[in-house]
C-alpha cells in the first residue's frame, strides 16, 4: 500500500517537472529583444533557436548516464545545465556581460540539453512506476510540458509585465527549484516488487488516472481562458496562485488511495461488490501485458519481430519488407536504425511534429511581421495551451480502446492532418483570426505527436530501451529546426532587404513587415507537412497487423 501511494507522488512530481521545464516554448517571447541586444539578423537568430533544439541531439547521453548515475543526480545535472545556459544569456540580454555570438550559441545548446535530460528522467520514472499503465502516465506527464509557456507568462506578469528579459531569468531558476521540490518523492521510489500489477490495483489506478486527467483538463482550461487577463501584475498574481493550487491539488491522491482502499476492504466485509469494477485495463490483460514487455510465443523465439511477407509485385514486396509483426520487442540502437518502420516514423515526426517547433520558434517574428506583435503573449499562450490539450488527447486510444479500437500509429496519422491545413490557411490569409486558428491547430497537432511518440516508441521498439531509442528518434528535432528555420530566415531576410518601403530597423537588427515575409515559408512548410502525413499513413499500414494481432490476443483472453 505504501508503494502504491509513493508511485502517485512520483507521478505528481513528474508533472511538476514537465510543467516548469518546457522552457523552449517561451523563446518567441524574448527572441526579438535578444535579436536587438545582439544586433543579429533573422538568420543568426534562427541558429540560436536551432542550437536550443540541437541539445536534443545529445539526449541519448542522458539515457547512457542513467546506466552509471542515480536518477536524481541526472535530474540535477539537467537543472544546472539550464541554470548556466539560461542564466548567462540573461546576463547578456541585461547588458551585464558581453559574450561573442558563438558563446551565446553554445549557451543555447546547453539549455536545450537540459530540457531533453529532464524529459528522459520523467519518461523513465513513468515507465518504472506504471508498467501496466505506461501510455496513460506518459501522456499525462508530457501534457504538462505544454503549459510551461502559460505558467512562465503568469510568473513574469506577476513580477514585471513590461519585462521580456525576465523569461530568461525564470528559465534559469525555476527548473532548479522544481527539481529540489521533486527530489523527496524521487528518492522514496517504491521497490519494483511493490509495483507488480494485480487485478484490483489496475482497476483502482485506472479510476485515479481518470480523476487526474479531469484535473489536467481543468488546469488547461483555467490557463487558456484566464491567461489573457494577466497583463496587470495584481491580477497575474491571483491567477498564478490559482494555477499553483491546481498543480498542488493532486497531492491529495495518496491520502485518497489509502482511504479508498481501507473503505473498500471494510465495506466488502458487510456488502461484497466484487462484481463492480471501473477499469481502463481489463483484468485478463495482465498476461497480455507480460507478453508485450518480453515474453512472446514461439514465432518470435529467434529474437526477430519482423517478418518478410511474400506478395506479388515489386511495390508490395518493397513496402512490406521486414514489416513489424509483434509489439514490445527490445531493439538495440543498431537494430533500430536498420528498420524501415523506424525511418517512416522518423520522417513522420520530422515533417509533422518538428515543424510545429519551428513555427513556435518563429511565432514572435510571424506576429510582428503581420502587425500583431502587441498580442504576442496571447499567441504564445495559445500555442502552449493547445499543445497541452494535444498531449492530453494522446491518451484517447487508452480510454477508448474498449469501445473504438484503432492502432496508435493510426491515431498519429490522423493527428497530423491539421498541420498542412493550418499552414495553407496562413498562406491564404494574414488576419489575426487566421493566425489564431492556425496557431491552435499546429499546437494541437504537434502536442499530440510529442506525447504519443513516447508510447509509440515503447510499443514498437521496446519499453526498456526507450531512454536511448527515443532520444535517437528526436535527433530529427535539431535537423528539422535547422532546415525549416533556415528556410524561414532566408525568405524573411530577402524580403526585408528587397523592400525599402517596408523595411524597419530594430537597433542594428533588420526586421521585415508584411505577409510576404513568411508567405513562401508557409507554402513550403505546408508541402513538407503533407510528406509527413503520407509517411505516417505508410507507418500505420505497415504496423497495423502487429496492433491487430495484439488486439486479437487481448479479446481472446
Amino acid at each position: 500500500m505504501v508503494g502504491q501511494s509513493r508511485k502517485w507522488m512520483i507521478l505528481i512530481a513528474t508533472t511538476w517537472i514537465q510543467a516548469f521545464t518546457g522552457t523552449n516554448f517561451d523563446f518567441s517571447s524574448y527572441s526579438s529583444t535578444l535579436k536587438s541586444v545582439l544586433g543579429i539578423s533573422q538568420l543568426q537568430l534562427n541558429y540560436l533557436s536551432v542550437a536550443s533544439d540541437m541539445g536534443k541531439a545529445f539526449g541519448w547521453c542522458s539515457g547512457v548516464s542513467l546506466s552509471y548515475f542515480p536518477l536524481w543526480s541526472v535530474m540535477f545535472m539537467a537543472a544546472f545545465m539550464g541554470l548556466f545556459g539560461y542564466g548567462l544569456q540573461w546576463l547578456v540580454i541585461q547588458n551585464i556581460i558581453s559574450l561573442p555570438y558563438i558563446l551565446v550559441f553554445l549557451l543555447c545548446l546547453m539549455a536545450g540539453c537540459s530540457i531533453c535530460w529532464f524529459n528522459t528522467v520523467c519518461y523513465v520514472l513513468c515507465i518504472r512506476n506504471f508498467p501496466a499503465n505506461r501510455a496513460l502516465s506518459l501522456s499525462l506527464t508530457i501534457s504538462f510540458n505544454g503549459v510551461s509557456a502559460a505558467l512562465y507568462t503568469l510568473i513574469a506578469n506577476a513580477i514585471n509585465p513590461s519585462s521580456k528579459t525576465l523569461y530568461l531569468f525564470l528559465n534559469a531558476l525555476v527548473p532548479l527549484l522544481t527539481s529540489g521540490v521533486a527530489l523527496v518523492p524521487i528518492l522514496r521510489q517504491p521497490p519494483s516488487e511493490q509495483l507488480i500489477p494485480v487485478d484490483h490495483v489496475i482497476g483502482r489506478d485506472s479510476f485515479t488516472f481518470l480523476v487526474l486527467y479531469i484535473l489536467a483538463v481543468i488546469t488547461g482550461l483555467y490557463l487558456v481562458l484566464l491567461n489573457s487577463l494577466s497583463s496587470a501584475a495584481s491580477i497575474a498574481r491571483i491567477l498564478l496562485a490559482g494555477a499553483i493550487i491546481l498543480l498542488v491539488l493532486p497531492l491529495c491522491l495518496p491520502g485518497i488511495v489509502y482511504a479508498r482502499e481501507w473503505a473498500r476492504r471494510n465495506i466488502e466485509l458487510v456488502f461484497p461488490f466484487d462484481h463492480l469494477n471501473f477499469s481502463l485495463v481489463e483484468d485478463d490483460e495482465l498476461e497480455l501485458f507480460k507478453e508485450l514487455v518480453g515474453d512472446e510465443n514461439s514465432s518470435s523465439s529467434n529474437g526477430n519481430s519482423y517478418g518478410v511477407i511474400d506478395k506479388e509485385g515489386c511495390f508490395n514486396n518493397m513496402f512490406q519488407k521486414e514489416r513489424l509483426t509483434m509489439l514490445g520487442e527490445e531493439h538495440s540502437a543498431k537494430m533500430l536504425v536498420q528498420r524501415w518502420d523506424f525511418w517512416l516514423y522518423y520522417i513522420a515526426y520530422l515533417c509533422g511534429g518538428t515543424i510545429g517547433i519551428s513555427y513556435s520558434n518563429n511565432l514572435g517574428q510571424i506576429a510582428q511581421s503581420l502587425g500583431h506583435y502587441s498580442k504576442l503573449d496571447s499567441f504564445v499562450t495559445l500555442y502552449s495551451s493547445c499543445s497541452f490539450f494535444g498531449r492530453l488527447l494522446a491518451a484517447a486510444p487508452d480510454f477508448l480502446r474498449n469501445k473504438v479500437y484503432f492502432a496508435r500509429t493510426g491515431w498519429l496519422a490522423v493527428a497530423l492532418v491539421p498541420t498542412p491545413i493550418a499552414f495553407f490557411l496562413l498562406a491564404a490569409s494574414g488576419s489575426e483570426a487566421a493566425l489564431r486558428a492556425s496557431t491552435a491547430l499546429i499546437g494541437l497537432s504537434s502536442g499530440y505527436v510529442f506525447s504519443a511518440a513516447v508510447s509509440i516508441t515503447s510499443e514498437l521498439f521496446g519499453p526498456n530501451s526507450i531512454s536511448v531509442n527515443h532520444n535517437i528518434l528526436i535527433t530529427n528535432i535539431p535537423i528539422g529546426s535547422l532546415l525549416y528555420g533556415l528556410l524561414a530566415a532566408i525568405v524573411y531576410d530577402s524580403h526585408a532587404e528587397s523592400s525599402s518601403l517596408q523595411q524597419n530597423w530594430l537597433g542594428e537588427a533588420m526586421i521585415c513587415m508584411g505577409r510576404k515575409c513568411y508567405l513562401q515559408t508557409f507554402i513550403w512548410w505546408g508541402c513538407i507537412s503533407l510528406l509527413g502525413l503520407v509517411s505516417s499513413f505508410a507507418l500505420f499500414s505497415r504496423t497495423k497487423p502487429a496492433y491487430d494481432r495484439f488486439e486479437r490476443n487481448r479479446n481472446r483472453i
